[in-house]
């Protein structure tokens, strides 16, 4: 089953906390946070959230 990566988005102007990204089968096994953009303010300061 593809991973499920919660990330937050470090832009101090974005109002979003949290996102998930739902990778597929589909998806290259190099793909990281860092080739997504905030769904919300579009910037690529995503850092992945590690519990």
């Amino acid at each position: 089953m593809p991973k499920t990566v919660e990330a937050k988005c470090t832009n101090r102007e974005c109002e979003i906390d949290m996102v998930e990204l739902h990778y597929t089968y589909d998806m290259d096994e190099k793909t990281t946070v860092d080739d997504f953009v905030c769904p919300y303010c579009r910037s690529d300061t995503l850092e992945e959230i590690v519990v």
